[in-house]
């Protein structure tokens, strides 16, 4: 427990923890609601708003913040346009995203390296107004996933259903894609750009697997993000490799391991039967 006696170490499990807590429980709507590249998406128009930050000396994680609430946004409205094809909408703002933050990084040459930390993550460089950040934006989630729970519940499984019995689906769906942008964005210290939704993704995908009920996916995909968040810190201390990498990887671990636990768990049963 040498490390937990260094500040940046402790934050970065207060960090990690908290994001793990609201990311995975993020994920688990995402996956049931088909929208699992939403969280790809956002990350890279997140990278807009931070390559614009540096080019315009202002704060890169509060214009990464908003612009990423600003494309959950958008996704929400092109959606409605493409009501057939609603998965072009993700490929729209990503390419809108990814256009302006290249064009902004060629256009501050002099400050490229400051991208690396937004590309892959930086935790254990987490500063005060980003744990504050994260901390804020797990309230309003964990606020917003409790109070709403039964409508987005309904919502994820049959939007028209939620539609019919009065439901503001309109509405609910707006305030889901903009609390998804948040979350999306606090992410990024912790593993990245390029590795956000891994920590969005896996342990809803496993949680989903093993998971009896839904009420049941997201305790375990919290569970499992703790876990893979800080075994992955604590391995990235021991091995001093980068934080957001390890991180995806063991959570890539626990995915593949707990599928072939339960292939096995199942073909075990049977055999007995």
């Amino acid at each position: 427990m040498e490390m937990l006696h260094y500040d940046f170490m402790q934050r970065a499990f207060c960090a990690g923890g908290i994001i793990a807590l609201i990311a995975s429980a993020l994920g688990v709507y995402l996956m049931l609601r088909r929208q699992a590249l939403m969280a790809d998406m956002l990350s890279h128009v997140s990278l807009a708003g931070v390559a614009a930050g540096i080019y315009l000396h202002v704060n890169p994680t509060l214009t990464g913040f908003a612009t990423a609430v600003a494309g959950a946004i958008a996704v929400e409205y092109v959606r409605r346009a493409y009501k057939t094809y609603s998965e072009m909408s993700v490929a729209i703002i990503m390419v809108g995203g990814l256009s302006t933050a290249v064009i902004l990084m060629s256009l501050a040459r002099a400050t490229n390296k400051s991208f690396t930390s937004y590309l892959f993550g930086s935790v254990v460089a987490v500063n005060r107004t980003e744990l504050l950040l994260m901390g804020a934006v797990a309230l309003v989630g964990g606020a917003f996933f409790y109070f709403m729970r039964r409508p987005l519940y309904q919502m994820t499984f049959d939007e028209e259903t939620a539609k019919t019995n009065g439901l503001p689906v309109k509405w609910i769906s707006l305030g889901f894609s903009v609390i998804t942008g948040m979350i999306v964005a606090a992410s990024i210290p912790i593993v990245g750009v390029l590795l956000v939704s891994s920590l969005i993704v896996l342990p809803a995908a496993l949680a989903i697997r093993i998971a009896p009920s839904f009420a049941a996916a997201l305790v375990i995909s919290m569970g499992i993000g703790l876990t893979g968040v800080f075994s992955g810190l604590a391995a990235s201390y021991q091995l001093s490799t980068p934080p957001g990498g390890t991180i995806a990887f063991v959570l890539l671990i626990l995915l593949i391991a707990g599928i072939g636990i339960r292939k096995a768990t199942l073909k075990f049963k049977k055999l007995q039967s």
